[in-house]
């Protein structure tokens, strides 16, 4: 079971939904990052469900670094930091212990661990253990914060309602970062919660798309082929439950252009080189040319659904009928927009570390 991602700065995740904790790993940061722990609470605030858009199930989030950070500053060493789950129903799952919920990894999981594996809540491919990655990943914004590398996204679309466009990438990224519900036109924020509502009423459940935009990142970051700077954060955003779908810059519309107008012209600003449009999303090669870095992710609606549907029993093999109970979420777009961040940052971390060395990050390097 392949649990850690990265190769300079890696990041290992681990426990259940139901277990007694769930945590995280981060092993090869320079020593000298400064760690916060009310910035990790702020992360992991914004991640947490809120009000009648989201699950009743809400965890307190108390969480513990037990290694790797010495009097706020990180040691070198991996850092470790564990997350107690504190509000578990393991009863709303015995008695669909063998009926594959649609859209779950019931029976997947099943077949690849037969029958050892922790079913309740999910177990292991939970939602709920990606509150370690905004733990560690918090850790990861602030450090790229201090290269002057920002990370922001919003909902672009929920439920078939369009957010604005980004316009001032610095100023929407700063806007973004405290509040809960990531959207940029106040209006279009009202529609999409209340799309939320009438799923939630109808026990039914809406999809999204998270647009991130990265700011301040150097250019010749990646590498060709098979760790295209593309590649490698579609292996990491794909591991975010519920992402169906990637695309950078005007991704599938730009098969609908001719070059012509798909091309980004190339520039000199204040003797910079720069490009006059970011069709590409700030790539080109599979590596970085120093404008914005932009893409989307497709997050379908959330399978936990209250209204009743067809399923087999894999113990029986059996068609059954299916009903699930719970606490579930209506919406998951608006939570995992802070994963999606958090899982940027940790693969952007990797990839300078990889190109500068592991003390860029602590503020050496280039």
């Amino acid at each position: 079971m392949k649990n850690t991602f990265g190769n300079s700065v890696s990041v290992t995740i681990f426990g259940e939904s139901h277990g007694s904790e769930i945590g995280v790993v981060l092993d090869g940061l320079a020593p000298g990052i400064q760690v916060k722990e009310d910035e990790i609470a702020e992360k992991l605030r914004l991640r947490r469900p809120s009000g009648s858009i989201s699950t009743k199930r809400v965890e307190p989030d108390h969480f513990r670094i037990v290694s790797g950070v010495f009097n706020g500053a990180t040691t070198g060493t991996p850092v470790c930091i564990l997350i107690p789950n504190e509000n578990t129903k393991s009863k709303d799952y015995s008695g669909t212990r063998s009926l594959a919920r649609p859209g779950h990894a019931d029976y997947t999981a099943y077949c690849k661990y037969h029958g050892f594996e922790d079913y309740r809540g999910g177990g292991h491919f939970s939602g709920r253990i990606t509150a370690a990655l905004v733990a560690a990943g918090a850790i990861a914004l602030s450090a790229l914060e201090g290269k002057g590398i920002l990370i922001g996204t919003h909902i672009a679309r929920c439920a078939g309602i369009p957010d604005r466009g980004f316009m001032d990438l610095q100023e929407d990224i700063r806007n973004l970062s405290g509040t809960g519900f990531a959207v940029l036109d106040n209006e279009a924020a009202v529609k999409m919660r209340e799309a939320m509502e009438q799923a939630a009423k109808e026990g039914d459940s809406v999809g999204g798309i998270l647009e991130t935009a990265v700011t301040g990142l150097p250019a010749g970051i990646g590498e060709p082929w098979f760790d295209s700077l593309e590649s490698v954060l579609s292996h990491a955003l794909f591991s975010i439950p519920a992402v169906k779908g990637v695309e950078f810059g005007d991704g599938f519309a730009l098969s609908d252009l001719r070059g012509s107008d798909a091309n980004d012209s190339f520039a000199v600003q204040d003797g910079r080189i720069t490009t006059r449009t970011n069709h590409n999303g700030g790539i080109n090669g599979g590596i970085s040319n120093g404008m914005p870095l932009l893409f989307r992710c497709a997050v379908k609606p959330t399978p936990s659904i209250y209204k009743e549907q067809d399923t087999a029993d894999f113990f029986t093999r059996t068609e059954k009928k299916i009903v699930i109970s719970g606490r579930h979420d209506p919406a998951i777009v608006h939570r995992a927009r802070i994963v999606a961040d958090c899982v940027t940052a940790l693969v952007l971390c990797d990839v300078l570390a990889q190109r500068y060395g592991t003390d860029y990050l602590a503020g050496d390097g280039e």
